[in-house]
């Protein structure tokens, strides 16, 4: 049914003020990004296959790639070869957490550590693991959401294979000190396992001198097509018994085999290197748009902050409204983009488990929501959002309470 005229002009009027503010979701692809991926499609651009390295069609493919992967290295730290792609962030945890994993099946007592605010992907492959005979163990968070390094400590047994730990909390933002556990993780001589997802591409890593085995980050968090990841491997040469998911053709040093996406990898290595050309006056932006944001909701009556405006990235916020459900808040929203929770779950209402580690009860789960913000966010967006969020509040108040 089409709609009125005088609804559709308001409908349009409401589209051209679109505001998105759910980069912790996803982000768009830059245009420059966009523009490099072109040429590797057509039978006029570099389409080959970097396996079929006989020919010149497969030779540029495969240059592009080893390309690709020298300049993600270059720019995190790392060793070229150490580099391994996949299709998300998602398969480089399952790489990493089951790679290791399915070499201990056969010994008893073996252990995982990890933490109850990681991200599904990390705490799914924890529970299919855990299945198998493998022991998972839970570091509880402060109501800040950050980890007891000493407890952690403690935990790190002569059985433990793997620690895995989350940089940046994708919920509420809370940063864990990911150099401090990696010094724990080497002194106790264990692996230590990083889902920078939410960091790379906004914080600079200079892995040669960081104590982490395994990263895992994609593309699509910082304006790179979706569908493409990394899973850094350190020292991948001498982790011969590194267990892969796919078998075929064993590219990716064995252990991601399937033809690669040249498309996909010249995106991420392109977005990767313009986020980190711009890295520190983002962050510095950034960090103003948010306070920005606080600053004009903190005086809201029933408000409060979930995490901790001092130890969490700039680029996430998450915040609750007493005695406001957060579905109705989103509906009123309307032509602002922002999210309940995890992207992961969105399609289907849960509570939050990373806002019950903190303490927090169901009620004021069900009415926290999650802002975060990205390059394309404008400082009269977020005067707008401001604006909009105190009139709301206002108006649900006296609508329904």
């Amino acid at each position: 049914m089409f709609l009125k005229t005088s609804k559709l002009k308001l409908y349009n009027k409401i589209m051209k003020k679109l505001i998105y503010l759910d980069y912790a979701s996803t982000t768009p692809v830059d245009q420059q990004v966009l523009k490099e991926m072109k040429n590797f499609f057509t039978i006029k651009g570099i389409f080959g296959n970097p396996s079929s390295y006989l020919h010149l069609f497969g030779i540029n493919a495969k240059n592009t790639v080893e390309n690709a992967r020298i300049n993600i290295s270059n720019i995190i730290g790392s060793k070229k070869e150490e580099i391994i792609f996949t299709s998300s962030a998602t398969e480089s945890i399952n790489l990493a957490i089951k790679g290791i994993a399915f070499n201990y099946l056969n010994y008893k007592n073996k252990n995982i550590i990890t933490s109850m605010m990681e991200h599904k992907a990390v705490l799914e492959t924890c529970n299919f693991v855990k299945k198998l005979g493998i022991k998972i163990i839970y570091i509880k968070n402060s109501h800040i959401g950050k980890i007891d390094l000493n407890i952690l400590e403690k935990k790190i047994t002569n059985e433990t294979i793997l620690v895995s730990i989350m940089h940046i909390n994708n919920e509420i933002g809370t940063i864990n000190d990911i150099n401090r556990i990696g010094c724990i993780c080497k002194k106790k001589n264990t692996f230590f396992h990083v889902d920078a997802t939410q960091s790379v591409g906004k914080y600079s890593f200079n892995l040669k001198n960081m104590n982490i085995d395994f990263l895992s980050f994609s593309a699509h968090k910082f304006y790179g097509p979706k569908g493409i990841g990394v899973l850094y491997i350190k020292n991948i040469k001498k982790k011969t018994n590194f267990l892969p998911l796919l078998h075929g053709g064993g590219q990716e040093n064995g252990l991601r085999s399937g033809t690669l996406a040249v498309h996909q990898i010249v995106g991420i290595s392109t977005a990767l290197k313009i986020a980190n050309s711009i890295i520190k006056q983002e962050k510095k932006r950034i960090s103003c748009l948010k306070k920005k944001l606080w600053d004009g909701i903190k005086n809201i009556p029933g408000i409060y902050l979930n995490g901790n405006f001092k130890y969490s990235s700039p680029y996430i916020i998450n915040i609750g409204f007493k005695n406001i459900f957060n579905k109705i808040l989103l509906s009123e929203m309307k032509n602002i983009a922002i999210s309940t929770s995890s992207a992961c779950n969105s399609n289907k209402y849960y509570l939050s488990y990373v806002l019950k580690s903190l303490g927090l009860n169901d009620k004021l789960i069900q009415s926290s929501i999650r802002i975060s913000f990205g390059k394309f966010t404008t400082e009269k967006e977020i005067d707008y959002t401001i604006k909009k969020l105190n009139f709301i509040i206002k108006k649900i108040k006296t609508k329904y309470l």
